[in-house]
């Protein structure tokens, strides 16, 4: 069996996941407003574990995210976001933040922001901010400014922000206690899909952080900061299911599954998002051998790998979305059908920042090499 399929030992975080994920899908419709945000299954998160299961074994979670390949942590991701992408995009933050503290913090300070998780605080990592008022740590140890496209506002209690320090260039990572319902300004978040997510600005100003992890720039050290994109891809993957089992729902239960055109739709969307399942698995096992203490594989090819692995994905998803919707016709676009919040969702989550660029930067690292590219991700 090859070893990103291969189950992990936080086997009881997937079972959670499943069980989550069949409730959030419940909700998820009556969630799908301006205002809305998905708290039941936050809660749920909380309640099967999940919030503290990417805490490490030694602090008291189960350590998700760090059996060997990750597979476990893809297949978590996967099923919440295949119950709500607006749940799964929460729910990346999350374990991004935990990572970043597992990696980063100081001793006293990663014990404290663990025991909160485990405490089920809902953590988040806010990192957009306008060019004008970008967030700034001044001499007085409090802060200035805003955050935007912050996922989670008003109601994340503990958040990973990067600010600078007035004149310099280099970010700082911080992390900043919040009380639910404050601060958070979700007027712009008008979007098409992902209304649920509760993205907007918040404004920061007057805080003092409760931690500061790393050094300057640590946020962008590689191969974490572009490697950890397999995450996303992960729950947009979740998001693809969601469509694909919309879709043959609809076939299924008119009846319209005989017809052969339909059939080829099908197939075809079938490869497409299996491709996508062995891209996620694949890049989340090379992230976790490059990033492992051995450092086995380059940063550079470890990156390159994962953002040739979240292209796949959208391009995956943008796939079964055509195919889906030219299936089920006009009424996947009517309210109430199932595909139609689905879609919007999908639609929505799959624009994530810089695709040309992290393609191009792949294309550039394969041309660079001089192996063979069927042994570029074979760990030395």
């Amino acid at each position: 069996m090859d070893p990103w399929l291969r189950p992990g030992p936080t086997a009881e975080s997937v079972a959670a996941a499943r069980r989550v994920s069949t409730l959030a899908a419940a909700r998820a419709d009556a969630q799908d407003r301006d205002d809305g945000f998905p708290a039941e299954d936050v809660a749920d998160l909380a309640q099967a574990g999940l919030l503290a299961a990417p805490v490490p074994a030694e602090e008291g979670g189960a350590g998700l995210g760090e059996e060997p390949g990750a597979a476990d942590l893809v297949a978590v991701l996967r099923l919440v976001g295949s119950g709500s992408l607006a749940l799964g995009r929460l729910y990346e933050g999350h374990v991004n933040a935990l990572q970043l503290v597992a990696r980063y913090a100081a001793p006293a300070e990663r014990h404290a922001l663990f025991a909160e998780a485990r405490a089920g605080h809902l953590f988040g990592v806010w990192n957009t901010e306008p060019p004008s008022d970008g967030l700034l740590l001044g001499a007085d140890g409090r802060l200035s400014g805003v955050k935007t496209f912050a996922s989670g506002a008003g109601h994340v209690t503990r958040a990973l922000v990067t600010a600078r320090r007035p004149g310099e260039a280099r970010p700082l990572m911080l992390v900043v206690a919040l009380e639910p319902g404050t601060r958070a300004d979700l007027s712009a978040w008008r979007a098409q899909g992902m209304r649920a997510s509760a993205t907007g600005t918040v404004d920061l100003t007057g805080l003092a952080p409760v931690a500061l992890l790393g050094g300057p720039d640590d946020y962008h050290r590689q191969p974490h900061f572009s490697g950890g994109a397999w995450r996303f891809a992960a729950v947009q993957l979740g998001g693809i299911e969601a469509v694909f089992e919309a879709w043959r729902g609809h076939l299924a239960r008119t009846g319209r599954g005989a017809d052969p055109h339909q059939l080829a739709r099908l197939g075809e969307g079938a490869i497409a998002l299996e491709g996508a399942r062995l891209f996620v698995g694949r890049a989340a096992a090379v992230m976790a051998e490059g990033a492992s203490a051995k450092g086995a594989l380059p940063v550079e090819r470890v990156v390159a790998f994962v953002d040739l692995a979240r292209i796949a994905v959208e391009r995956a998803g943008l796939e079964v979305l055509g195919l889906a919707q030219r299936s089920v016709g006009l009424q996947g676009f009517l309210r109430g059908h199932p595909l139609e919040r689905l879609s919007r969702d999908l639609a929505t989550y799959l624009r994530q920042p810089a695709p040309d660029r992290a393609l191009t930067a792949a294309a550039a690292t394969i041309l660079a090499a001089e192996e063979p590219v069927a042994a570029l991700w074979e760990a030395r």
